[in-house]
């Protein structure tokens, strides 16, 4: 059975680390918000390039604690994609802001910034731009508009830990930038965890005491309504061991990818990914096209090959989400490629033996 990604092979990799590091915590007698959580947030500020970083319990607390510290809120409206997890909408929705979704770009599958004059309206107060599948937005188009409309610009980058744009590293060019930690992701704990960075000190501020009941000064002094989304000192632990990794485990993610581009290149009714210039994919997935893509996914599972659908549906078309929400007009690519993407297996512990029979089925296949 080959998998389409697989944390177990990565503990694997590094089991004498991490237990190491859960054994250390274990004899702490700290096990909240201690020692850990506080060497992580400085050493992932460090590999970001931001003045901060902070744990929380996952990615969905992160996107709704960074809107909270933004005092979005109620009948307030916060533009994303349609094509993404369902997190960055509910996240929006918690709040009590109005989730505005646009289409994303034909070719790389992120926010399309031309359709962003489209849907500002004076309740407009941020963009999330989401980093999916491991490229980068285009950051440039989205930045500038967020700046000539005074809007809060939030980097979703849970599935793009390491990956740059035009040599910085995402999370740190928004005004704040949210990390989905679960345990699939690039940079995945072994549990639900979450991080967030920026470089504007009054929003660490603000989210430090929105992840614990609005404490900021004092512990059990409330100086505004919080929560609580605390990172636990054994989910920092792993994540210490794996952030030393990560820079190696992305490399890995890309051999893979141009072994697929190689392996898969000329086949006939095959889209291959598309990567914009100027940037560092991380590859979180591996996803390609194709308008049999049903049968092409049934004949791999039939054969031990378990590819993935990322995402089957999107958000404006669920059931939970579809007449509720404000949507631009136009969502054809959002709503084409729905029934065409497909994530081939991708994780950096991946052996060459599994990389070569998915490529030689799909190419028997076609």
């Amino acid at each position: 059975m080959i998998l389409c990604s697989n944390p177990l092979a990565q503990f694997k990799a590094y089991q004498d680390e991490i237990e190491t590091a859960v054994l250390r915590v274990m004899r702490s007698n700290r096990y909240i918000l201690g020692t850990e959580v506080e060497k992580l947030e400085k050493e992932f500020a460090k590999y970001i390039g931001t003045s901060h970083a902070i744990g929380v319990g996952n990615g969905t607390d992160a996107i709704e604690i960074a809107l909270r510290a933004l005092e979005i809120g109620m009948g307030d409206e916060v533009i994303t994609v349609s094509h993404t997890a369902v997190a960055t909408v509910a996240a929006i929705e918690a709040v009590g802001a109005i989730p505005v979704l646009v289409d994303i770009d034909p070719e790389f599958f992120t926010l399309n910034p031309s359709q962003l004059p489209d849907v500002l309206s004076e309740k407009t107060k941020a963009v999330i731009s989401v980093h999916l599948y491991g490229q980068p937005a285009e950051m440039n188009k989205i930045q500038l508009f967020c700046e000539e409309h005074s809007l809060a610009l939030i980097e979703d980058v849970s599935q793009a830990h390491g990956a740059r744009w035009r040599g910085k590293k995402l999370g740190s060019i928004g005004d704040i930038a949210c990390f989905s930690c679960y345990p699939t992701k690039n940079l995945g704990a072994i549990g639900d965890a979450g991080l967030m960075t920026t470089n504007r000190d009054d929003l660490a501020k603000k989210v430090k005491g929105l992840r614990t009941y609005g404490w900021v000064n004092n512990n059990y002094i409330s100086e505004f309504p919080g929560r609580n989304s605390r990172l636990d000192e054994l989910q920092a632990a792993i994540l210490r061991v794996k952030l030393k990794h990560l820079d190696k485990c992305n490399d890995n993610r890309e051999r893979i990818a141009n072994h697929y581009r190689s392996e898969l290149s000329k086949v006939i009714g095959l889209e291959l990914p598309k990567v914009r210039s100027e940037v560092k994919h991380v590859y979180h997935q591996f996803v390609v096209q194709s308008n049999i893509r049903n049968e092409l996914l049934h004949f791999l599972q039939a054969k031990g090959v378990l590819a993935g659908i990322h995402y089957p549906e999107p958000v404006h078309l669920q059931a939970a989400y579809k007449g509720k929400i404000k949507c631009h007009n136009d969502m054809s690519i959002t709503e084409e490629v729905k029934s065409k993407i497909l994530s081939l297996p991708i994780y950096p512990e991946l052996e060459t033996k599994a990389l070569n029979k998915v490529t030689e089925l799909i190419r028997s296949f076609f």
